[in-house]
């Protein structure tokens, strides 16, 4: 992964070599400044360069045409290894959050139901089962927490099945 910033470098050390070592005017100097300007401009940011392949996937194109706009991409844009894995990272992380997320709501909910709470803490009783039991307020807020859970892990399962 060192060899890619050495062979520029080295490139780099070589042109400006040449560049001592020749005769060249203004002009020349300028073409050649604008030329590097515009090479390091076409290489675009990792976000932007995700943003124009999205762009590419979500555009009503035929596949000729979408493999075209790829293949211009790919040409006028470095992606590495440590690229792809990155975004593969950032993938499963945007992927794991909710999952995470939504297993400790449900765990949270379950032990809110499970664990008897103190009586200044229970709410009224919304549905008597005897005098002394019921469902109550706090229990119904459990299962809206449980179901939220049971809610972020199946869109958070939909959204990565695509």
């Amino acid at each position: 992964m060192e060899q890619q910033p050495l062979a520029i470098q080295d490139k780099l050390d070589e042109l400006i070599n040449l560049l001592n070592n020749s005769d060249i005017n203004s002009n020349n100097i300028k073409q050649i400044k604008d030329k590097f300007n515009i090479a390091i401009e076409k290489k675009l940011s990792e976000p932007e360069l995700l943003a124009e392949f999205q762009k590419v996937d979500n555009v009503d194109l035929s596949r000729l045409e979408k493999l075209e706009k790829i293949e211009m991409l790919l040409q006028s844009n470095y992606i590495d290894t440590k690229v792809a894995k990155s975004i593969k990272f950032k993938n499963f992380l945007e992927m794991i959050f909710p999952v995470l997320a939504g297993l400790v709501m449900v765990t949270l909910g379950f032990a809110m139901i499970i664990l008897p709470a103190p009586p200044y803490f229970e709410m009224f009783t919304i549905f008597h089962f005897t005098l002394n039991d019921g469902f109550t307020l706090m229990d119904l807020i459990s299962l809206v927490i449980v179901l939220t859970g049971i809610f972020i892990i199946i869109k958070s399962y939909i959204k990565f099945a695509n």
